[in-house]
């Protein structure tokens, strides 16, 4: 795969993915939208990747935001296009068969944000700055940012967050449970590598089934998530994998799965 503003990396059983606009602080413009769309749709039928890293290129931002010159152009009509297609392109990311871990090496603004909260996992540096500031340019998140942000942090610090624009640091990102862990940002790309390999030596099947009972907890009610929990955990247990599983454990080895 070859793209004009994304630079691919393959490592173990993880690609990952570079937003590669530096002299722009990976700013996202359509084109971005449009090759990430892609290469994640491809990545999802890769079955050789397990797990997804999506990062920024250079040590200045994951994402500083919208590209402020094409945003400039919009119409009423052309920007709830604008919105409800990167909309797609996130809730694409959410809704992977994969883990995906965003390593937020700098600023994730706006809709660098927004595209950070649709990551499964989130890994910050101790440069990171996180915001929703839309309401500067007389505009709100449109890509999904006052719908995950809700509910990931509590409602009334979303709400502040959203309404005036504020920026805060990665040690403020993870006390309110923004990102899962902050590190150096030299550490934090061989980090967000152990974690993904981690990931990858469990049993990807059961991986799979984990995300869709998790995913779907904002969108059920407790009790209809409870329901799909069981039948998803049942379905395990039919597997190879959960035999494996069970016989390493007792056997006191490590499993090798295959994943079926």
């Amino acid at each position: 795969m070859s793209y004009q503003t994304l630079k691919l990396e393959f490592y173990n059983k993880t690609a990952i993915v570079f937003i590669n606009r530096p002299d722009k602080l990976n700013a996202l413009n359509s084109l971005v939208m449009s090759e990430l769309k892609h290469c994640f749709t491809e990545l999802k039928k890769n079955e050789d990747i397990y797990v997804v890293i999506l990062t920024g290129s250079g040590e200045k931002a994951f994402v500083a935001g919208a590209d402020i010159a094409e945003l400039n152009n919009l119409n009423m009509i052309a920007a709830k296009e604008y919105s409800e297609k990167g909309q797609e392109v996130l809730d694409f990311i959410e809704n992977m068969n994969k883990p995906v871990i965003a390593a937020v090496n700098g600023f994730a603004l706006g809709g660098g944000c927004e595209l950070a909260l649709s990551c499964h996992i989130r890994l910050a540096s101790e440069n990171a700055k996180f915001g929703q500031p839309e309401v500067n340019l007389g505009l709100i998140p449109g890509y999904g940012g006052t719908q995950r942000l809700t509910r990931l942090i509590n409602s009334g610090r979303a709400m502040e967050l959203i309404l005036t624009g504020d920026i805060i640091d990665a040690s403020e990102a993870l006390r309110l449970g923004l990102v899962n862990k902050v590190y150096p940002l030299t550490d934090l790309l061989n980090n967000a590598k152990e974690l993904a390999d981690k990931v990858a030596s469990k049993s990807q099947y059961a991986v799979k089934q984990a995300m869709k009972a998790v995913n779907i907890c904002d969108e059920v009610s407790r009790s209809e998530g409870l329901k799909y929990e069981a039948s998803l955990f049942s379905l395990c247990c039919g597997t190879d994998d959960f035999k494996e599983g069970t016989k390493a454990f007792l056997e006191k080895r490590k499993p090798v799965f295959k994943n079926i």
